[in-house]
């Protein structure tokens, strides 16, 4: 085992998991004020379920090695066959326990944003459970186990994806648009306004999401070495590229530049940029991050297009992004980096079969989710009910959820009242 490489994977295992709470930060600046708590906790809610599930199961179910293609074994339970000297690679293998666990709590708290304002917190916490163990423990073992009994995606079709373009944000972002639909529209939808009530809290949140971003992205090299140091810079330029993208589509149709744009469009370079940073070269890196940028910003429009109540754009930005990343790597794929003319983008050589074999990935992963999400959805909504009442969400679900409020309006008004003598 190697020290330097147990060193920068357990660093970036505590990078991935302060993206948990600067999702918390974007996410909840994004709602309106008397959501904020609510909104909040659906990510925090996901920090206390999720390493209960990994450890008791979800890390057996995802990589343990006596598994098969489709699922892992029951080795792992418990982590009572780890010992502490047991490698993986050249690390521990409870280094990447830990470093695998935070990927799986960011994935289900991401598609919280889809469903903000209207779902009962009760009703997701047990979704929080069902999801991580119907769902994404077999899809992480499809995509990111590669041992002798890895996931198919890994070792059978040979897709890249390497940080979890598939198995994070294609994931989350089909399971958003199911429950988006199991739950419904908001009240007031379209018709009332529900602007961000804190685009600073928006502005923290994508900081710490673009800081721990480089855990996420260059410790799925799963050492400290040059792939590392591709990822890190591939997932700096990327971002600063979908950012301008983002920005040149809301120039051009608005005519300013907003900073919720400025916000959004980091996500959506580190998005796209995850499953294709460790294949493609600093300017591959940039051509990908505006492509992602500008589709992004015109995805966003589609909730109203085709109905559907998308809170906070997790389709737009983490299906959409999470799809254009995966399929991009079948152009900009080099084959300098992947070591093959076999896995080449068509930009540099391939055939095209690199391309194919990152459409079946993406869109496998993308039908599993849905449709397995929204049976999920509807299960617990025809049992304990998913969503709040129609007068509970209008008086504000973090008073109805949680009896608590964010900002204690009243408070400031009465102190402004007796201050001024009025």
């Amino acid at each position: 085992m190697d020290t330097g490489d147990t060193a920068w994977i357990l660093a970036s295992s505590a990078l991935v998991l302060l993206m948990t709470p600067g999702l918390a930060f974007f996410y909840g600046g994004l709602v309106r004020s008397k959501t904020v708590l609510n909104m909040m906790m659906m990510s925090f809610i996901a920090l206390a379920i999720v390493p209960v599930l990994w450890i008791l199961y979800g890390y057996s179910i995802s990589f343990s090695p006596e598994g098969n293609r489709w699922l892992g074994g029951w080795e792992r339970l418990g982590l009572d066959n780890i010992g502490v000297n047991t490698a993986y690679g050249t690390i521990p293998e409870y280094v990447f326990v830990a470093f695998q666990l935070m990927f799986a709590i960011i994935t289900v708290a991401l598609i919280s944003g889809a469903i903000a304002d209207r779902a009962k917190f009760a009703a997701w916490s047990v979704f929080v459970v069902v999801w991580m163990t119907i769902v994404y423990f077999p899809v992480a073992h499809w995509v990111f186990d590669f041992g002798d009994s890895g996931g198919w995606i890994a070792t059978k079709l040979e897709a890249f994806d390497f940080a979890g373009g598939t198995a994070v944000h294609i994931n989350a972002g089909a399971a958003g648009l199911a429950l988006a639909l199991v739950l419904g529209k908001r009240v007031g939808w379209k018709r009332d306004p529900m602007r961000p009530h804190n685009l600073p809290f928006v502005l923290l949140g994508a900081g710490l999401l673009w800081f721990g971003w480089f855990g996420f992205n260059a410790g799925s090299a799963v050492g400290s070495n040059g792939l590392a140091g591709l990822a890190f810079v591939n997932t700096a330029v990327a971002t600063a590229a979908a950012i301008l993208g983002w920005l040149l589509v809301e120039l051009v149709r608005e005519g300013k530049a907003t900073s919720l744009g400025g916000a959004s469009g980091a996500v959506a370079g580190l998005v796209a940029i995850t499953p294709a940073c460790g294949t493609v070269s600093p300017v591959g890196a940039i051509a990908v991050g505006i492509i992602a940028g500008i589709l992004c910003a015109l995805a966003v429009g589609l909730k109203y297009r085709f109905g559907f109540d998308d809170s906070l754009d997790v389709v737009g930005v983490h299906l959409v992004g999470g799809l254009a990343g995966t399929l991009l790597i079948g152009f900009f794929a080099n084959d300098k980096i992947t070591g093959s003319k076999d896995t080449a983008g068509l930009f540099y050589g391939g055939d095209g079969s690199q391309l194919w074999k990152q459409c079946v990935a993406a869109f496998s992963v993308m039908i599993f989710s849905f449709v397995l999400t929204y049976i999920i959805g509807k299960l617990i909504d025809v049992t304990i009910g998913f969503r709040i009442s129609e007068e509970d969400e209008v008086t504000g679900i973090d008073q109805v959820e949680h009896l608590e409020t964010a900002y204690d309006e009243a408070g400031i008004i009465g102190g402004s009242n007796l201050k001024t003598g009025v």
